[in-house]
């Protein structure tokens, strides 16, 4: 079939709305574990040497048997004690159990500086250690620990904080042996690693540790201040900013859950970043997390009971109508009846003396019979205008009034007289200004219509110039649409300049001492002056005048737009302002929305937020930590300058490139391992031999390792016995291949 250009229509590229959102994600609940039980068994079943491994991690607490294949307690590194006056009973809750108190979670210490992996709060380590012994069937009935201990610490831990735990450990638990290790060099060693680079992203810290024969060069180790805990603040003011109300609902646990479940590293954040919020596929990488809320319940009715009430409402309508007719027409007989009597009064006043009719007027308030003539007119025609109303008479055509003392010369009169006269020049002057009205509606009208048929004259003969004008006209518009919608946005800023200019004229005018007139004087007349409405009109709508107030601005441009519709073969249905503005394509929308509608009177949607750029954004700052204001360089600048310059002339550093090892919470995001080996590769010599590989687990190969390390006889040699304690103090270390080095 042959298609004509007129047949074919345009193509709309206004997007369409997405379906529902498949999945609502909501927030994770406190992390409570329930009650774990003491194991003796395990204990009784455990030989001196068999050691308690202690993960002593920032996040998480993991303890257990070096024999065992996991560790068997798993908690957070927190403290809750309080007395309860009621009962008169002391509590304590370590870990995820004081989840399960209101009281205790609000009482809750963390065993760490707060934004840091160094230990200060020594009474919550005391108890983190209680609850480990206690639950691993230590009971304490020998009045120590009786097992050595293996305990992990952060790289370049500081001195004073190693002595204290000395200190608490053989002093307070009499512990035999102490041996401490890097966490991340255990995790390393574990998964039989040699020669390498250690990039260990955890909870509070990021560092990178190059390993050469299985020895660490902690000399050349370098710290990126920056790990989860860093990611979860940072998406937590980035909600904050994105919406002011909400994230105060949300509390650390669940932001850092939010942070594991969604988040990822991007390949190429530059360009995933500005296409992010394009609508095609926005609704698959768009998270939609909805928070609890109440919904407001709303009782429906039934047909019947609807349909009732609408009968009820019409039965009522027609009562009080009915009601109103019969008021109307009381109205309208008293004053028919009123009428007559003073009809019947000026057939009274016709026959009766000077002196009487003075007195019936007097009694009835009447100055003269002029005054009862003119009352008498009045009630005439209002009898006429309701019975028209209400019976259906035809209202009488009224007559032209009639002025006869302004011709009568002042002289004349007498002082009732013209008062008269001046009120019949008032009378005049209303009954000229209503027919001057009048006429200048017609002229109006006609003048309208003059200017639709000069108009349709010169769209008939000129149709490119008459469209040019309605664009023109329409660009006109539209600017008067923004200027005003700024100024509304101004005026609601009170550090804008036109608010403070508001400000200024409202102080101005509310002052004690107002400004002085131009006649002088400290006088209290505003509005005397016009000057004094020019402040009003702008203090009430800014620079606005009157007219731009009256005019229906969204209503013209719709006008302009049906006519260019109509009449220009270019303007389209997607030239509108309607189709600019459609929230499909509002990139501030799809940024804090979604792909989906957005009711502001639905509670549901009122309590949902969207994650969508803040998912790569977040695990980028590793990479990028200018993003976050953080003056560092990012994982692949350390490693490539660790690469390049400082190990370059040391041997065996060749070796490093073979065994990027990633361990650490904050290296699962997806992505994280493919995006570190390409940027590497950008910035290492072509030649190289590049291989980046992950833990087997992440979280827990640190303690693994550190048991599995524990259970080798050489790994004795490490530990720092009692008797050595006490013989060289709390500073006394043994450096091994996965520990710190004494300083």
């Amino acid at each position: 079939m042959v298609h004509y250009v007129v047949d074919i229509k345009p193509v709309s590229r206004r997007n369409s709305p997405k379906p529902a959102p498949k999945r609502l994600w909501t927030v994770s609940d406190p992390p409570y574990e329930g009650f774990k039980p003491v194991d003796i068994t395990t204990y009784h079943t455990s030989t001196p040497d068999s050691a308690i491994v202690i993960d002593n991690g920032s996040s998480a607490v993991r303890a257990g048997w070096q024999f065992e294949q996991a560790p068997r307690l798993a908690f957070p590194p927190l403290m809750a004690r309080y007395t309860d006056r009621k009962l008169n009973r002391k509590f304590c809750f370590i870990g995820s159990d004081l989840y399960a108190d209101g009281t205790a979670r609000g009482q809750a210490k963390n065993v760490y500086e707060p934004g840091s992996d160094i230990v200060n709060n020594w009474d919550a380590q005391e108890g983190v250690l209680d609850y480990v012994f206690i639950k691993l069937g230590l009971d304490g009935s020998r009045g120590a620990v009786d097992r050595p201990v293996v305990m992990t610490e952060p790289l370049a831990n500081l001195g004073y904080t190693r002595k204290v735990m000395s200190e608490l450990l053989f002093e307070l638990y009499g512990v035999p042996s102490v041996a401490y290790g890097i966490d991340s060099l255990f995790s390393y060693a574990y998964n039989r690693g040699h020669n390498g680079i250690v990039v260990s992203s955890s909870y509070m810290s990021t560092h990178l540790i190059p390993v050469i024969d299985s020895k660490p060069l902690l000399a050349h180790a370098t710290r990126l201040d920056w790990g989860r805990c860093q990611s979860a603040e940072y998406l937590m003011k980035l909600l904050k900013a994105k919406y002011p109300t909400l994230p105060g609902k949300l509390n650390d646990t669940q932001v850092e859950d939010l942070v594991r479940q969604h988040c990822y590293v991007s390949q190429d954040y530059s360009r995933d970043s500005v296409a992010f919020l394009d609508w095609t596929g926005l609704e698959d990488r768009d998270v939609v997390v909805q928070m609890p809320f109440t919904e407001r319940v709303e009782i429906q009715k039934t047909e019947e009971e609807l349909a009732r009430a609408a009968e009820k409402r019409k039965e009522g309508g027609r009562r009080l109508q009915e009601q109103a007719a019969r008021m109307r027409l009381d109205k309208l007989i008293r004053k028919e009846q009123e009428l007559e009597y003073y009809k019947e009064l000026q057939q009274k006043l016709a026959i009766a003396t000077k002196k009487e009719a003075k007195a019936l007027l007097d009694a009835e308030d009447f100055d003269d019979e002029a005054q009862l003539e003119k009352k008498m007119k009045e009630m005439d025609k209002s009898i006429r205008k309701a019975r028209n109303k209400d019976v259906g008479d035809v209202e009488e055509i009224e007559e032209p009034p009639t002025y006869p003392l302004l011709d009568t010369p002042d002289e004349e009169l007498d002082e009732e007289g013209l008062k008269q006269k001046r009120q019949q020049r008032l009378l005049k002057a209303n009954h000229d200004a209503r027919a001057r009205a009048k006429a200048e509606k017609e002229r109006e009208k006609s003048r309208l219509v003059e200017e639709e048929r000069l108009d349709a004259e010169k769209r008939a003969t000129n149709l490119e110039a008459w469209v040019e004008e309605r664009r023109v006209e329409r660009q006109t518009m539209i600017q008067r649409i923004k200027d005003r919608d700024r100024l509304k946005a101004d005026l609601g800023n009170r550090k804008s300049l036109a608010s403070q200019m508001r400000m200024k004229s409202i102080a101005n005018l509310a002052s004690d001492n107002p400004k002085k007139r131009r006649r002088g004087g400290d006088d209290d007349n505003f509005g005397a002056d016009d000057a004094d409405w020019g402040i009003y009109r702008a203090i009430a709508t800014g620079d606005q005048s009157d007219d731009d107030d009256e005019e229906d601005l969204n209503a013209g441009l719709k006008t302009i737009e049906a006519q260019l519709l109509k009449y220009d073969p270019n303007f389209t249905e997607d030239s509108t302002r309607d189709a600019q503005t459609d929230w499909t394509k509002s990139l501030m929308h799809s940024f804090l929305r979604g792909a989906w509608p957005y009711d502001a009177e639905n509670q549901k949607e009122n309590n949902q937020f969207h994650l969508n750029v803040e998912r790569i954004r977040v695990p980028e700052i590793v990479f990028q930590p200018a993003l976050a204001g953080l003056d560092q360089a990012g994982i692949v600048e350390i490693a490539a300058d660790m690469i390049t310059q400082r190990l370059s002339d040391i041997t065996g550093s060749g070796d490093l490139l073979k065994d990027i090892f990633l361990t650490g919470g904050n290296t699962m995001f997806k992505g994280f391992e493919e995006r570190l080996q390409v940027e590497l590769r950008a910035v290492l010599p072509a030649e190289s031999t590049l291989m980046v590989r992950g833990a087997g687990d992440p979280v827990l190969d640190a303690w693994r390792g550190a048991a599995h390390w524990a259970s080798t006889p050489s790994s004795r040699q490490a530990f720092i016995t009692r008797e050595e304690y006490m013989e060289k103090g709390g500073d006394y270390i043994k450096e091994h291949n996965l520990g710190n080095a004494y300083v």
